[in-house]
């Protein structure tokens, strides 16, 4: 269901076509919620079915037309709702923990490439988001840009500390898994000497 209010939020900002959509998903929402583009436009429809979105034919190019969608008043006030009620945490699945957890069933190479591409995967998600929080300092997210354009100038601090405090948490737990899969580097190298 965290899908539907992702859309929500980016369509809150302002009317987009579903491609537009897609597109500013992949580059805000979807740091933090991914849902592949196949997810993405039957929630759409299931959305405007519900009434909380409509869709809108407008003319595009010289013969095409495109479907822009608006939230509707019921759409806002089911995302303020979600956004008032208390969270509902899922019990963890990590598969790279659960692995970890079992790696003595396994050599030390593989051991270690496992860990490996866990540092690489994690460096890339670090650096992605230390991207997001200095397009965040300076105000070139284009997302972010467009929220601003439609809030108040008075929340416009506001709206840019949450974005930042969010990113920031993402940033967080990327030092947190390298820096992990550094100490199981380390793990399996004291294992090795034992032996």
């Amino acid at each position: 269901m965290s899908l539907r209010y992702a859309l929500l939020a980016l369509l809150r900002v302002g009317p987009l076509s579903g491609y537009d959509l897609q597109k500013q998903f992949t580059q805000s929402v979807g740091h933090v919620w991914h849902a592949p583009d196949s997810q993405i436009y039957p929630e759409l429809r299931k959305m405007q079915a519900e009434g909380l979105i409509e869709g809108e034919e407008q003319p595009r190019g010289e013969r095409g037309t495109r479907r822009v969608y608006h939230v509707t008043p019921a759409g806002h006030e089911a995302f303020l709702e979600w956004m008032r009620t208390p969270l509902d945490y899922q019990r963890v699945r990590d598969p790279a923990h659960l692995r970890a957890a079992y790696l003595e069933t396994t050599t030390a190479d593989a051991a270690r490439a496992f860990l490996r591409a866990h540092i690489v995967q994690w460096e890339g998600e670090l650096e992605q988001w230390e991207g997001e929080l200095t397009h965040i300092e300076h105000l070139s997210n284009p997302m972010l840009v467009r929220r601003l354009e439609a809030t108040p100038a008075e929340g416009h601090a506001e709206t840019i500390a949450w974005k930042r405090f969010a990113y920031e948490g993402l940033v967080e737990r990327a030092r947190s898994e390298i820096a992990w899969a550094r100490r199981g580097l380390d793990l399996v190298d004291e294992i090795t000497a034992q032996d």
